[in-house]
């Protein structure tokens, strides 16, 4: 391990990192391997096998992520999220209250914009996309963009992303993209280590007991069969325990792709950023276009769409 690898697993496991009123202990953190996209793609694609998530360092244009970021906050401000009288690629939460009806439209308005299109189909990510799942790489259009408040438990539970897409292929891959610097503490994803070994397991003994599905269930992340909503658990330091394994997690950088498999059980933590920046991220869903689609995930992101 490099000195400077080694100084950003020291930081990681320095950070109190929690999720869902339980923080993960330092002994169950690491920290997540950067990988230079300059190694050339077969390199990237082996890291990718091997790990189950390669962690591009500077794949997009830093100015063009910050650039974004304040385009979407500048949209969204008019909603109460923001505090006035900062630059909004800040991102600074407001302190007063939030007319969320009104952000939640806005949202959605802003994953069916132009802009966002643009920007999670950007020249540099189309060209390694399409390198990377060799052939003409497909964007699903159903596209999720978030946003988190300091300061509040918002987090996602554990969970890998094929439990999702069970109606296509599973030669997925999902982008999961940074929009700003988003030091560990602000609750960016964290991976749970070899766990696209685990995902495999678990979407196996799914299959074998699915056999009392019907077609629909069977896809569904909504079934008998499924914890509530998809989920593995809210409780991430149970599972390292249980799997003894660690929980990765890293400074990313605006600029900063994070590509992982649909086996690989990821989560988020609670953003305790003490400057009160919003974290925003989006995750976006790959595949080479000649696989078969999953057909539910052919319309835009709505809010309660059941995926």
């Amino acid at each position: 391990m490099s000195i400077a690898a080694k100084a950003a697993e020291m930081r990681t496991m320095q950070i109190p990192l929690a999720a869902h009123g339980k923080t993960i202990p330092a002994e169950r953190l690491g920290a997540l391997t950067p990988t230079d996209p300059a190694i050339g793609i077969e390199a990237i694609r082996r890291r990718y096998q091997e790990d189950g998530y390669v962690w591009l360092k500077g794949l997009l244009p830093r100015a063009d992520v910050i650039d974004f970021r304040r385009w979407v906050f500048t949209r969204l401000a008019e909603t109460g999220l923001l505090e006035p009288g900062h630059d909004f690629a800040l991102g600074i939460a407001a302190a007063e209250v939030v007319d969320w009806n009104f952000a939640n439209r806005r949202l959605m308005s802003i994953v069916r914009s132009a802009a966002y299109e643009g920007f999670c189909a950007q020249p540099p990510l189309v060209r390694f996309m399409d390198a990377f799942l060799e052939g003409i790489s497909y964007l699903h259009k159903r596209k999720l963009m978030r946003y988190v408040q300091p300061g509040t438990p918002t987090a996602t539970p554990a969970h890998y992303d094929l439990v999702y897409l069970r109606g296509g292929t599973s030669r997925l891959v999902t982008a999961w993209i940074p929009i700003g610097d988003t030091p560990a503490e602000m609750g960016g994803l964290v991976y749970l280590e070899g766990s696209h070994a685990l995902g495999r397991g678990m979407e196996a003994e799914f299959g074998a007991r699915s056999g009392d599905l019907s077609p629909e269930e069977r896809i569904s992340a909504y079934n008998r069969h499924m914890a509530e909503g998809g989920w593995i658990s809210k409780d991430l330091p149970d599972m390292a325990e249980r799997f003894d394994t660690r929980w990765l997690a890293a400074d990313y950088e605006a600029g900063d792709v994070v590509l992982h498999s649909p086996y690989m059980i990821h989560a988020s933590t609670t953003n305790g950023d003490r400057a009160r920046r919003l974290r925003l991220s989006t995750d976006i869903r790959y595949q080479n276009v000649d696989d078969e689609i999953d057909v539910r995930w052919s319309n835009h992101w709505s809010l309660g769409d059941m995926l």
